[in-house]
């Protein structure tokens, strides 16, 4: 918040329920949802104290490093940053403290069911000795470029995650095969054992024919036991976990998930995990320790800086947008214009992270 006052016919204009009535204030989002909710003072003010928790979701948030780092990292639990923050497993991350309140997005996209208690299985000890596949979809709503399913590949020893996305299941084989020659170019090892389920598209003859010529041993798990492939299995969870509350916490389409999940699995491997011991699986497996500063939170409103060479005289010199990931090939943003319809690849931004865009009926219709 740029002030200590709040405009009601700002909020109004924003699409909130503003109600004032027995003396007290309440403030709904557009979902029916409590933001607020005071009582009126002697002097006629209604005066909102932030730290009380009657503000469950605001800018305010933005202001706290701790309540930021969680938005940024698209809501990763704040005792997993703690850790990450002590051990210095990144640099750029200050201290974080957690606050004893709960995040809504976190509860609307990540709430399960308690664990069962499971046996460890044998690690792997070099990169590539053994990778956990799995395919998540298909997806009742295609992504921006239409695709509908995603593929994981998840290096045992590293824990590092890859992921390529699917129009159709029977693209897996052209992928396994783009995952393989990249992973093993990067690790200068290599893969021995694929691990996946019973699914038809990994055990159809092309792919058994090509795991006999690169003499990679496929195992697979007992049907209707997912829990022998429990890798990829809680990774998949993890990542659709994370995508649901990007989505939900800045009011996004629900075809913006392939951009969610790219943006998770990017800030996974550069999150702790309890399998790697004081290390993020980006170290793990490069052996370099990932900067972070670059970070901001998925779907805030950004601006992209307009090239000289295609503006006019008097042409605005920004662009806004929406923040929807990072472009590792490039080291840049990736950027989205809803009136446009337009995917823009950037270096030179300016993010509003408090912000999210407002759409429009038709702009809703991005698919």
């Amino acid at each position: 918040m740029k002030s200590n006052v709040i405009s009601l016919g700002q909020l109004l204009e924003k699409g909130y329920e503003v109600q004032m009535k027995n003396h007290s204030l309440s403030i709904k989002n557009r979902n029916g949802e409590l933001v607020a909710q005071v009582n009126m003072t002697h002097n006629r003010l209604f005066t909102i104290d932030i730290e009380s928790g009657e503000v469950k979701c605001m800018k305010t948030a933005i202001k706290d490093d701790s309540w930021l780092w969680h938005l940024r990292y698209r809501h990763l639990g704040f005792s997993g940053l703690k850790l990450f923050s002590k051990a210095k497993m990144v640099n750029g991350l200050p201290e974080i403290k957690p606050p004893n309140q709960l995040c809504e997005a976190c509860i609307k996209g990540k709430q399960h069911r308690q664990s069962f208690k499971v046996d460890k299985s044998w690690r792997a000890k070099k990169p590539l000795e053994i990778v956990h596949t799995d395919i998540g979809g298909p997806f009742d709503i295609p992504s921006l470029g239409g695709n509908r399913y995603y593929l994981t590949f998840i290096d045992d020893y590293s824990r590092k995650c890859w992921v390529y996305v699917l129009k159709q299941k029977s693209e897996a084989l052209d992928k396994f095969k783009e995952f393989k020659a990249m992973a093993e170019k990067q690790s200068g090892q290599y893969l021995k054992i694929l691990r996946s389920d019973r699914r038809g598209e990994y055990t159809v003859k092309l792919f058994e024919d090509f795991y006999k010529e690169h003499d990679i041993v496929h195992q697979l798990t007992v049907r209707y036991t997912p829990q022998q492939n429990g890798v990829a299995e809680r990774k998949n969870r993890t990542i659709l976990d994370m995508a649901r509350s990007m989505v939900k916490g800045k009011h996004l389409p629900r075809n913006f998930w392939v951009e969610a999940v790219r943006c998770a699995i990017y800030l996974l491997n550069r999150c702790p995990t309890k399998s790697v011991r004081n290390m993020t699986p980006d170290e793990a497996w490069s052996g370099k320790n990932p900067r972070i500063g670059h970070l901001k939170i998925f779907g805030c409103v950004a601006f992209a800086h307009i090239l000289e060479q295609i503006r006019k005289k008097l042409d605005d010199r920004g662009e806004k947008c929406i923040f929807i990931g990072y472009d590792e090939r490039s080291k840049a943003y990736r950027l989205y214009n809803p009136l446009t319809k337009k995917l823009i690849i950037s270096r030179d931004v300016e993010f509003d992270e408090a912000e999210y865009w407002i759409w429009s009926s038709k702009e809703k219709k991005v698919e």
